[in-house]
């Protein structure tokens, strides 16, 4: 019970590692928000969850839903002392096909509504002394080469976790940490790669460069890692950043030989 008696929005959390994130709150003792855009799902979760969770379908980059979010919180559970940033677009595009209509949508969902959350949330994060935890990417230090818009999305979202990280902790008492996961298999993942191209069980065999546990990471593991952030295990940390894949992100330099190269025939 690390999160007992809490109460957490969770954006995006009807499918994928939202919705993991929040089945682990609630086991852990917290009540929480649902939020996304897919009803059905979200109704499946919060069936569920029972009475300890309550669900908002709004697309949360529209105005004055951040507001209504809150609302919600307070309003059935009688504060909030945590809200997750998990609700993301992710999608392809590069210099080319990325025009700036398609770049500000996509930063309007992946970054700004993430702020216009915290700055909603942030009177009664005060109260409480509570906490955020956006949930970035890896791709956010650069990026695939055909994830450009999310990868600036995602980029700016960490600045902006280690700026208020810092600013918020001392003014306000509310501490702001990510965590940038790397591969993880979610239905929305799932079914990308099949639209990329790869065959229907893509996930079942996957190079040892990209997977050296034979595997990719799944929604339950960033999960498991959301709970530390989110309780007071953590204690006065703010304004970190948690990279989880299986390898050493930054700096890697894969072997370049025929254990990662294909043999010519």
């Amino acid at each position: 019970m690390r999160l007992k008696d809490k109460v957490i929005i969770v954006t995006g959390s009807t499918t994928g590692i939202g919705k993991a994130i929040a089945l682990r709150c609630v086991a852990e003792g917290a009540k929480v928000v649902i939020n996304g855009l897919d009803r059905e799902g979200g109704e499946s979760v919060a069936t569920v969850l029972g009475d300890k969770a309550v669900l908002h379908v709004e697309d949360i980059s529209i105005a004055g839903a951040p507001q209504r979010l809150v609302e919600v919180a307070v309003k059935t559970f009688g504060k909030l002392d945590a809200v997750v940033n998990n609700a993301a677009m992710v999608v392809s595009g590069n210099i080319s096909t990325t025009d700036l209509a398609f770049l500000r949508t996509v930063l309007e969902v992946n970054t700004i509504a993430p702020f216009a959350l915290l700055q909603a949330a942030l009177p009664e994060l005060t109260k409480t002394h509570g906490c955020v935890l956006n949930i970035g990417s890896v791709n956010a230090y650069s990026g695939e080469p055909n994830l450009l818009p999310y990868s600036i999305s995602k980029g700016a979202l960490m600045t902006m976790t280690r700026n208020l990280g810092d600013t918020l902790n001392r003014e306000n008492g509310v501490r702001i940490n990510q965590i940038n996961p790397g591969w993880v298999l979610t239905e929305t993942e799932t079914l990308r790669k099949r639209q990329h191209g790869l065959a229907e069980d893509w996930y079942k065999d996957i190079p040892s460069v990209y997977a050296p546990a034979g595997r990719i990471l799944k929604p339950e593991e960033i999960a498991a890692a959301a709970v530390y952030w989110l309780s007071d295990e953590s204690g006065p940390v703010s304004g970190q950043v948690m990279d989880l894949e299986q390898y050493p992100f930054i700096g890697r330099n894969p072997p370049k030989d025929t254990t990662t190269i294909p043999v010519s025939k």
